[in-house]
């Protein structure tokens, strides 16, 4: 496990310089971010991402299962002098907004979506529509399931965390590997739940056509923009020619930004 994930304040700051240098950027020809933006993420984590649209003077709010992140984004923002507004829920059980001006300009789902049962993908993209604004946008960031760690095996804590492609083994085999390198059985329960929640860029296609959103633009990156503050690696957009190979793109695609709109009538 590497140290990030144990120093929440150090994974906060590299989630937020990431969203400052590479996100915003990659935003701004599609939206324009001012004071009255209103920006949504699900999935927040410690709120890193957020902070710097919070640093624009946009109001942001931050939704999360997990009670002590959520504890965390409100210390860590304060602690920043920023405002946002975060609360700890399932978003599948999220009301629907009926004031206007409690709608959305954007709504940031990064590194959520293959973390969602398959049961509840569609679903999660259906309760997203609701809290937007018209001409609202969606961006989504996630790594292809097949890409070298896209199991997320580097939670693990013994030497697993540094063998790439594993997650792709039968579950029986990947089962009995965690289990020889002694992981807890929480780790476990949810690596496997990520290997059946597995987001190849074609599923997520899919699933974003079927739910009736648009794709306005799409990035596929051979080197992940946070791969700077993880590894000091200059971020590398995936080949054109790899990007438009079916499949064999997710085994080279380490991260997938997509914008998606759609039409509220």
């Amino acid at each position: 496990m590497q140290q990030r994930h144990l120093d929440r304040w150090q994974y906060f700051n590299e989630l937020a310089n990431t969203s400052r240098n590479y996100y915003i950027d990659y935003l701004k020809p599609f939206i324009t971010i001012t004071p009255d933006t209103k920006v949504l993420e699900i999935g927040c984590g410690e709120g890193g991402n957020l902070l710097p649209f919070a640093e624009l003077g946009c109001y942001v709010k931050g939704i999360d299962l997990n009670a002590g992140q959520i504890e965390n984004a409100k210390n860590f923002f304060a602690r920043e002098g920023k405002n946002g507004d975060f609360c700890a829920e399932n978003f599948i059980n999220y009301p629907p907004q009926q004031n206007e001006n409690k709608l959305f300009d954007l709504v940031l789902v990064h590194d959520c979506i293959e973390h969602i049962e398959p049961p509840y993908k569609e679903e999660f993209f259906l309760k997203i529509k609701p809290l937007m604004r018209d001409n609202g946008l969606v961006f989504f960031a996630f790594p292809a399931w097949q890409m070298p760690f896209g199991g997320h095996q580097q939670i693990c804590k013994s030497k697993i965390s540094k063998i790439p492609f594993i997650h792709l083994l039968p579950v029986p085999l990947y089962r009995g590997l965690l289990k020889l390198g002694k992981e807890e059985q929480g780790a476990i329960d949810e690596l496997l739940s990520i290997k059946r929640s597995k987001m190849p860029v074609e599923k997520f296609e899919r699933l974003a056509k079927q739910t009736g959103y648009h794709i306005v633009d799409k990035q596929l990156w051979f080197i992940n923009p946070h791969y700077e503050q993880k590894f000091h690696l200059k971020p590398r957009k995936l080949s054109k020619v790899i990007a438009q190979m079916p499949w064999i793109r997710n085994f080279f695609t380490t991260s997938a930004f997509y914008l998606l709109n759609f039409n509220h009538k």
